[in-house]
């Protein structure tokens, strides 16, 4: 265990040195500065010119931080891509994986140490983005989320898992090439969202079955939309596929099991992968 964490310790000092932290802590930043003066003028407004009454002032807040959430878990999902998908293969080609591998150490610490060290930079960068958003709301207005934190932990098990797609990836191909397939496949599972969304909205069958299976290719889209229902007051959890968060089929607590296995899966691909590969 003490070599895994070693390992952990200089994944995440390799992460620093090439500066995708600091880039990200600079963006992550100025995101919560942009959100911040943003939602302070909103909530200024609310307060001069009133709806009819606090609950709708609720509502109408309730979507705005929905919205900046939304921004914070794609600011996040990509972070955790970006620094996984060299982790593997950028070693492999630099030949630093070579002299890694020649000491007494087994590749699967490798592979978890990594994924260890690469867990906890995900998850500090989703708490400074995520816990900013909810500290900047309370602050500025008082209001607060329905079922924050578990949001969140929802939010950072879809990090995992797309990180953990990227881990695989960069056991097996380049860092262009990986980068490309994680992408894509999260591409995939948000226009799947979109197309299930919409097929409930029209009450199209055909349309809901099609993102309910491009879920099952990549459940991040699923994880995103489980979190947002508990996140959401109850006036857009009643809206369902009216709002743009949010479907009239809620994900099922099912698939949270399924991301969990899907998770620990594609955890043991990548460590097969790289234990079969010729360093």
């Amino acid at each position: 265990m003490r070599r895994t964490l070693l390992i952990a310790g200089l994944a995440v000092r390799e992460a620093l040195r090439c500066k995708i932290a600091l880039a990200g802590a600079l963006l992550g930043t100025a995101f919560l500065v942009i959100f911040g003066s943003g939602f302070y003028f909103i909530n200024l407004e609310l307060r001069e010119n009133p709806p009819m009454s606090l609950f709708f002032a609720e509502q109408q807040i309730n979507f705005v931080v929905m919205f900046g959430l939304y921004a914070v878990n794609f600011l996040a999902v990509a972070m955790a891509v970006l620094i996984s998908v060299d982790s593997l293969s950028g070693e492999i080609t630099s030949g630093t994986m070579q002299a890694l591998a020649a000491r007494p150490l087994r590749r699967f610490e490798i592979v978890l140490g990594k994924w260890l060290g690469l867990s906890l930079m995900a998850g500090l960068y989703l708490l400074l983005l995520g816990g900013g958003v909810l500290l900047i709301v309370g602050w500025i207005s008082g209001y607060h989320l329905p079922d924050p934190w578990q949001g969140l932990l929802l939010i950072y098990l879809e990090c995992l898992l797309v990180m953990t797609v990227s881990l695989a990836c960069s056991s097996a191909l380049s860092t262009l090439a990986a980068g490309a397939v994680v992408f894509g496949l999260y591409g995939l599972a948000l226009l799947g969202g979109w197309v299930e969304q919409f097929g409930s909205l029209v009450g199209n069958p055909t349309a809901m079955d099609i993102g309910i299976f491009t879920s099952l290719i990549l459940p991040s889209e699923a994880l995103w939309k489980y979190a947002a229902y508990l996140m959401s007051s109850p006036v857009l959890r009643a809206l369902g596929g009216m709002s743009p968060f949010l479907s009239s089929v809620v994900p099922s607590p099912l698939m949270l099991g399924y991301a969990l296995v899907y998770l620990l899966l594609v955890f043991t691909l990548a460590l097969t992968i790289f234990q079969r590969r010729d360093l």
